[in-house]
Formats: structure tokens, sequence, C-alpha cells
């Protein structure tokens, strides 16, 4: 099994509602081809989002998201990265993204030892790393944060110098536990 990346944009904004409707109208085909939904995360204003699925393969994915008019051009394989101090994740856990993309393929370590290097610009602002979602092209990360807001984060960011292309706020969507 594989994990899954989906980012998408809306114009006009979708809510949780939208979000659990499409996904119920494709549990058949979900369960069909394998695909297991582990949560979305909806950005505040309702107009970007992004979805983990665990498959057998990035098709029985996109099968399954086609089947409901979704579209998968962002669709991306990668691996899971949480904080040694997580021990589940939760709608709680986390309320900001940064998503980040790189020209040249990089390493998550090299990534995470510039961050740990200016912990303090976290901790000055009350920023608390939580999870980082690594494409396994090596070139997309999503990093997560538990944060006042996202204007923390951007901010902590800049200070330290790390890559970003944008920052947001979200509400995560999980599956029932």
């Amino acid at each position: 099994m594989v994990e899954l990346f989906l980012e998408r944009d809306f114009f006009p904004p979708v809510s949780h509602a939208n979000l659990h409707a499409a996904w119920s109208g494709a549990l058949d085909c979900s369960r069909m081809h394998r695909v297991e939904w582990r949560g979305s995360l909806l950005s505040l204003d309702g107009r970007k989002l992004v979805c983990n699925f665990r498959a057998p393969d990035a098709e029985s994915v996109r099968i399954v998201l086609r089947s409901g008019g979704a579209d998968v051009r962002r669709l991306w394989p990668g691996t899971v990265h949480d904080a040694p101090t997580l021990e589940r994740f939760t709608a709680d856990s986390a309320n900001v993204l940064v998503r980040r993309s790189f020209a040249q393929p990089v390493e998550v370590a090299d990534i995470q030892a510039r961050e740990d290097a200016a912990a303090w610009c976290l901790d000055v602002r009350h920023v608390k790393f939580v999870r980082t979602c690594f494409s396994t092209d090596r070139t997309r990360m999503l990093c997560l944060y538990r944060a006042p807001d996202a204007e923390s984060v951007r901010e902590a960011q800049r200070t330290a110098a790390m890559p970003m292309d944008d920052v947001w706020g979200f509400t995560a969507l999980l599956p029932d536990a």
C-alpha cells in the first residue's frame, strides 16, 4: 500500500458537507479498488484542499476520484513523517499547512535540519511542528503545524529562511475513528 496526496483548488469554495457528500458517493468504488481515505485538510476559506489516501497504487485512487468527477492532475505518492512527540494525528493536532516545492530533488532530513537549526523561530511564535508529507520524487512537501494562526507560521518560516510556496490555516476532516 502507498500513501497518496491530492491537492485541489476550488472556485467557488467548498464546505466540509460538500466533501463528505462527495466521498460518501464514492464509497462503493473506493472499497472495490481498496482505496482508504485517510483525511482531508480544507483551508479556512474553502478554496484549497489536500486529501490523503492509502491504496495499492496511484491508478486505483485516480479511478475512484475520477468516478466522482475530481481533477487528479495534482495527485502524488509520498511518505508521512510525524514529529517524534506525535502519538496519533487527530483533527486538533495541526491547523496550519506550509506547501513547499523544489526545482531539484531534496532530502527530507536536509529540510528538517534547516528547521531544527532555527527551532527558536518556531518557539518564539508558539508554533509546533506536527507532520510532513514528502513526495517520492522529492520535489514537494506539505508541512503541518499547530500554531496560533497562519501568520505566526509564515513569520517563523521567513525568519528561518525556509522555502515556502504558501501558508494557510485549515480544518481537518478525518474518517470516524
